[in-house]
């Protein structure tokens, strides 16, 4: 009888690695490039697939702790206890891949990716119902994150007033080669994730705008427009251009040219940054979760800025009121230019990330190699992001005052969003 007992198949013990999450990330970087995400966006598609992934870790291991009370409005998630014998951290993969699926306008490739996923963790030991299990928990959870998005207000913008420029001297106005019209003026009003308003850190007003030759703005604009750019300065420009919209005009026919976001730049280090470090699955999640959360709030804060000042950018200045045949080393994004998008989220981004992996911490970014770019390297997050943000000045595309201050709002911006994430966790754990 002993001989002819049944016994209960035992599933391999296998391990997930942490580089499946900046797989999916880069999964999602190549379809932002093909479907030419603008960055605002690109960061509200990162935040909540890695609240997604980070929501089913959190309902297996107790070190971590929701954001239920911590961030705007998040949702309270009961443990799917209907479903058992899953491995949660495949289930967290699953769940950032559908998430980003259903949200991203070419997302259905992510689910061939899922698929494949899947499989070679069959292979390495998982069972068939391990797998279907891991499966549907994760859709479970993607499920309610995704009615969390929804009802962020983003599907409502479309039917809001298209942008018109104003014409008011001093204001933006579309730039060539496309004169590509305002992106997302009204992302202000998508609901944040840690902040209490759209203008919480709202900045100092821009210099004026002035065409007297003594004003602070003219100097400003002579101080563009007599920049030596030397090798070194035009790489580094080149290196964090990260303009989705960058066209290319061959007389006939224009070509875009793809690139990835700053977002996406900063998603892509902090998984390089999380490898380095030796972090945990858990871990890895965690850190990039908040890095995107910061993403999008630091968007939210810019965007609300830069439709409220209103500025003409430098290229269009410049040729109007010194140099009609002046061009910028890089394309011109289209949006105003006060302030500068890359110089707050570096700043917020790098905050965040000095945050869990230390002030001098030192690592090669190596995030678009696969893009043609080299690798280059930086003694610290800060260092990094001072960079990306003098990277604008040396492209001819942003003023320097909109660099300064837009670096010191990411930086308000990413200390906020830590305080809400950490504090704010940390008393939630207690209240257990």
């Amino acid at each position: 009888m002993a001989l002819c007992t049944c016994k209960t198949p035992v599933t391999k013990q296998v391990t997930i690695a942490n580089s499946n999450i900046s797989n999916i990330i880069n999964q999602m970087m190549d379809l932002m490039i093909h479907d030419v995400t603008n960055p605002p966006l690109a960061g509200r598609f990162f935040a909540y697939t890695m609240l997604s992934g980070y929501e089913v870790v959190v309902q297996n291991n107790p070190q971590f702790t929701s954001y239920y009370n911590t961030l705007n409005k998040y949702p309270v998630f009961a443990k799917q206890d209907s479903i058992t014998g899953f491995n949660y951290q495949l289930s967290a993969l699953v769940a950032m891949l559908e998430t980003a699926a259903k949200l991203q306008p070419s997302g259905t490739k992510l689910l061939l990716y899922e698929e494949q996923l899947l499989s070679d963790y069959k292979l390495m030991g998982l069972s068939d119902e391990t797998i279907l299990q891991s499966k549907k928990y994760g859709q479970a959870v993607s499920k309610k994150i995704l009615l969390y998005a929804k009802a962020d207000g983003y599907n409502k913008i479309s039917n809001y007033q298209r942008y018109t420029p104003t014409g008011k001297p001093g204001s933006w106005y579309p730039t060539p080669p496309a004169f590509i019209e305002a992106v997302e003026p009204w992302f202000k009003t998508v609901r944040p994730f840690t902040l209490d308003t759209c203008s919480q850190f709202k900045p100092v007003a821009p210099i004026a705008f002035s065409t007297e030759k003594k004003s602070a703005f003219y100097k400003q604009m002579l101080i563009n427009y007599t920049d030596t750019l030397t090798n070194e300065k035009k790489v580094i420009a080149g290196f964090w251009d990260c303009n989705p919209f960058a066209i290319q005009d061959n007389g006939h026919l224009m070509v875009g040219i793809k690139k990835i976001s700053p977002g996406a730049h900063w998603m892509g280090i902090a998984g390089l940054a999380c490898k380095q470090a030796d972090k945990s699955f858990n871990e890895t999640i965690q850190i990039l979760s908040a890095v995107s959360v910061g993403l999008m709030d630091a968007f939210i804060c810019c965007w609300d800025e830069k439709y409220r000042s209103d500025r003409m950018r430098p290229e269009t200045a410049i040729r109007k009121y010194i140099d009609d045949k002046w061009e910028p080393l890089l394309q011109t994004p289209p949006f105003p230019e006060y302030l500068s998008g890359h110089s707050v989220v570096s700043g917020c981004s790098s905050t965040i990330l000095t945050h869990y992996l230390g002030n001098n911490f030192a690592y090669t970014d190596s995030v678009e190699v696969k893009y043609g770019l080299p690798s280059r390297r930086f003694t610290s997050f800060n260092k990094a992001a001072e960079e990306a943000a003098i990277s604008r000045f040396y492209g001819g595309i942003h003023f320097m005052d909109a660099i300064t201050v837009g670096l010191d709002q990411g930086k308000k911006v990413g200390g906020w969003v830590l305080d809400k994430m950490t504090r704010g966790g940390e008393v939630a754990k207690q209240q257990k």
